[in-house]
């Protein structure tokens, strides 16, 4: 299903972007920057109740009501957080994790209370990255990232569960003391968008 290489100068393929999360978005364009022409997703959409049991459907429920009501391919995404210690919790839940209308904040405080006692403190993000048009086509890949979570919070950048994750592929920082740059290159995020990107073709000529 290629999209086609992008060559320099040329008008870049329109996808709207199905999240309303400001951090989640600047992430998004700053991977899919050069490369695709990224819109935002209009006000006067209502939030999408993401009710599937898996991260591949709610991505698809945002995904396909964003395409249906703009016209246009949009693109979405649903990241989960797996713990070992906790049987793979809170996975779906993972923005939910301390309750329905819980800030970053307060999920990072009930996981680091959740594993005050555990021994095993490893963990896996998983992003699935979907694109729906509005013909009914969609494409769906996923970028995992292995890791820990740390005993305390570490670092200011990033969001959501940034400060308490250290990734595997790291150097023993988390995603919080990492640049963009460093943090994107080993991200489940990053690595899900990077798969989209190449499933779609779209790739720079220079």
């Amino acid at each position: 299903m290629s999209e086609g290489a992008v060559p320099a100068g040329a008008a870049l393929p329109q996808f709207v972007c199905a999240s309303a999360n400001p951090a989640k978005v600047a992430e998004i364009q700053q991977l899919l920057v050069s490369l695709v022409d990224l819109l935002p997703r209009p006000a006067a959409i209502p939030d999408v109740i993401e009710d599937a049991p898996t991260l591949i459907g709610n991505a698809r429920l945002k995904a396909l009501a964003i395409s249906q009501a703009t016209g246009l391919p949009a693109i979405a995404d649903d990241t989960g957080l797996e713990v070992t210690a906790l049987d793979g919790s809170p996975g779906v839940r993972t923005a939910r994790y301390a309750g329905e209308h819980a800030t970053d904040a307060d999920n990072r405080a009930k996981m680091l209370h959740d594993l005050a006692a555990a021994d095993d403190r490893s963990a896996a993000f998983t992003t699935v990255a979907m694109v729906c048009w509005p013909d009914g086509r969609e494409l769906s890949v996923a970028g995992v990232c292995c890791g820990t979570i740390a005993e305390h919070e570490q670092g200011d950048a990033g969001f959501g569960y940034d400060s308490i994750f250290v990734p595997d592929d790291g150097d023993g920082r988390s995603f919080a003391q990492m640049s963009t740059p460093e943090k994107q290159a080993i991200s489940h995020r990053g690595r899900a968008f990077r798969a989209l990107l190449e499933t779609l073709g779209l790739t720079r000529l220079d």
